[in-house]
């Protein structure tokens, strides 16, 4: 049987998620509550996380020991970056970086890799999902670190390094351990606003739009 890991950062991030599988079974692990269900055949888990990239990484690898996934998805909300992005537009990651670690660390000393690239076919998945149910979106990089963005300095810092087309906290952290652990990965996120200095304005007016919309694009995903 096929397994699915879904990972958000936030309990709104699944909310809608849950509501499909109001039946899962709830196992506790490392202090994580999974959420065990089948659909069509296929298993599915899904886990809050918390925020950051300390939680997503050992969430995920909590959830590769325990659950064996085949595909690992995380699912949520993130700040725009790209010029092309608006709020409200899914992105899907074609890769994730962490923006706070300087990447030579990584290069030079074990994973030997500091661009962890997502798996072809579950960004095929989501941008044909996407386009079913007529939402725009982009593929790109995302970068994650330890810090909400919400200053338009920080922003220019980090878009003139990496390049990315969102920013959260948790994506590269999972990317991170799928990669170490072999696990094919996708993070596909909503933007809930625009990583500047009206972020945090606009932030809670979004999350919940932009969760939702994220939802029924990981639903379609799944099958």
């Amino acid at each position: 049987m096929i397994t699915y890991g879904i990972i958000g950062a936030m309990p709104s991030e699944l909310a809608q998620i849950a509501k499909e599988f109001p039946d899962a079974l709830k196992e506790t692990s490392a202090m994580y509550e999974f959420h065990v269900a089948e659909k069509n055949g296929k298993k599915i888990v899904f886990v809050c996380c918390g925020i950051g990239k300390v939680n997503s990484a050992v969430c995920t690898q909590v959830l590769i020991d325990r659950y064996n996934p085949d595909f690992i998805i995380n699912t949520g909300v993130a700040g725009g970056m790209g010029k092309e992005v608006k709020v409200c537009d899914i992105v899907i990651a074609s890769d994730a970086r962490h923006h706070d670690l300087v990447p030579r660390l990584l290069e030079n000393y074990p994973p030997f890799c500091s661009d962890f690239k997502s798996d072809e076919h579950l960004v095929e998945l989501a941008k044909k999902a996407c386009g079913e149910l007529g939402y725009a979106c982009h593929t790109g990089r995302i970068v994650s670190g330890e810090q909400f963005i919400s200053d338009s300095s920080v922003k220019a810092n980090i878009i003139k390094e990496f390049d990315p087309l969102a920013v959260d906290m948790e994506t590269s952290g999972i990317a991170h351990t799928a990669f170490r652990n072999g696990v094919a990965f996708v993070s596909v996120r909503c933007m809930s606003d625009s990583a500047d200095d009206n972020g945090e304005m606009s932030f809670e007016e979004f999350e919940k739009i932009a969760a939702d919309k994220n939802a029924r694009v990981i639903m379609k995903m799944i099958g």
